[in-house]
């Protein structure tokens, strides 16, 4: 990366609207925890993070959720840290038999939903007693993938705007970025 895309990437972040702070994040995170306990603790499910972005909210939920489960992770892109989508691509398959068991896929925002679906169609495919969806982060508006598509657990509901931050990137960088974030003028 040149000095000057660099710069911008810091640009970005600097001159960003914080929407929501470490702590409202983190408060999310436990009460998704809580829901998904409440529901999914004796069903024996296997949790996928969905990378990259479910990197960070899968190793956060996963501390919040207080019973016996099994943990794994699949790679599917659309966007190759670009800001528009491509055809899908598999990275990583699931390497945990999830056969008639609940899958909880884990990811960090529902935004339009063109690669969470696939991955949903997918593991129903493949034998999946129940699919259920938890993102730390559900945009509001009415571009979803299908009518259908919505997640069961959400931390928090976002404007439609791009973000970044908690796992969710700005062209391929802050997903370390502690708090969710707007792109100024996107």
């Amino acid at each position: 990366m040149s000095n000057t895309d660099l710069e911008h990437i810091k640009q970005v972040y600097a001159e960003a609207d914080l929407l929501h702070s470490e702590a409202e994040v983190e408060a999310a995170i436990t009460k998704m925890g809580e829901a998904i306990t409440a529901d999914l603790a004796d069903q024996d499910p296997v949790v996928f993070s969905i990378m990259n972005g479910g990197l960070v909210i899968g190793g956060k939920l996963l501390t919040e959720m207080d019973f016996p489960l099994e943990a794994g992770y699949m790679h599917a892109t659309r966007y190759r840290n670009s800001t528009s989508g491509h055809e899908l691509e598999w990275k990583v398959r699931p390497h945990i038999d999830f056969k008639d068991r609940v899958v909880l896929i884990v990811d960090d925002i529902l935004d339009e939903g063109h690669t969470l679906a696939e991955i949903i169609d997918f593991c129903k495919r493949e034998g999946a007693k129940e699919v259920r969806i938890a993102v730390l982060v559900d945009k509001v508006h009415d571009r979803k993938a299908r009518p259908d598509l919505k997640a069961d657990y959400v931390g928090i509901y976002i404007e439609d705007r791009y973000i970044f931050g908690y796992g969710m990137d700005y062209k391929g960088y802050w997903r370390n970025a502690p708090g969710i974030y707007a792109v100024k003028g996107l």
